[in-house]
């Protein structure tokens, strides 16, 4: 049991999704209102993405190193919808247990320093811990389900999570806007980049086709 995952993206012709360059491309709501529209009150996104939007300039140092070492989490409020972070190593500051109008609620790995996780509680803040190593995504996803209660969930950046998210077999539609423009920078994150095992393409099902007056495309595909 896990939530039902969208990953939904704006991006320009070439795939990119920096911020700054999709905003200057589509400057209409429509990617929030199409965000809205797949009914997932929980939003997750990647360390790079909330260091950049989100979290404190700096990064969480432990006086005492000690990996919390095993499989936990703690429920610091009960809620609709959560904005989800996901920080293998737990490092991000924040400034508040509310994100984007929502509870925080972290993901890191078993290697995250317990007094990352004290930090957390003293904040008011939910966190699970899950992977030895790494974070263990599926069973992550799992606890999003079974002890918070996530049933649907948007992942909306960036590239690495994308990514990492659909190579472990974890999403189950992608929701993808294209703007009328290309971007063509070197070294600019795509949609799902650089973190596949896969060697062969990730097929898809296209479920729907919707095109805005301003030239946005928004394509919806089903995983197959």
């Amino acid at each position: 049991m896990r939530p039902y995952i969208i990953c939904h993206m704006m991006q320009s012709v070439d795939g990119r999704i920096d911020c700054a360059m999709t905003a200057k491309i589509d400057d209409t709501d429509h990617y929030y209102e199409a965000l809205d529209s797949l009914d997932c009150p929980s939003h997750l996104s990647g360390k790079t993405t909330m260091a950049m939007h989100e979290a404190l300039p700096g990064t969480f140092k432990a006086e005492d190193p000690m990996p919390i070492g095993k499989t936990a989490w703690h429920k610091a409020i009960d809620a609709a919808g959560y904005t989800v972070v996901v920080d293998t190593l737990g490092t991000l500051l924040w400034r508040t247990a509310i994100v984007e109008g929502k509870p925080l609620l972290c993901i890191v790995s078993e290697v995250a320093p317990k007094a990352y996780l004290d930090y957390l509680d003293n904040l008011g803040t939910s966190w699970i811990a899950v992977g030895k190593e790494a974070i263990n995504l599926p069973k992550a996803m799992e606890l999003l389900r079974s002890e918070f209660g996530v049933e649907r969930l948007a992942i909306v950046g960036g590239g690495h999570i994308n990514g990492s998210m659909l190579d472990a077999g974890l999403i189950d539609e992608v929701s993808i806007m294209i703007g009328p423009a290309i971007d063509g920078r070197r070294g600019y994150a795509a949609v799902f980049d650089g973190i596949l095992t896969s060697r062969e393409p990730f097929m898809l099902s296209l479920k729907s086709v919707k095109q805005y007056r301003e030239g946005t495309v928004w394509l919806k595909y089903s995983v197959r």
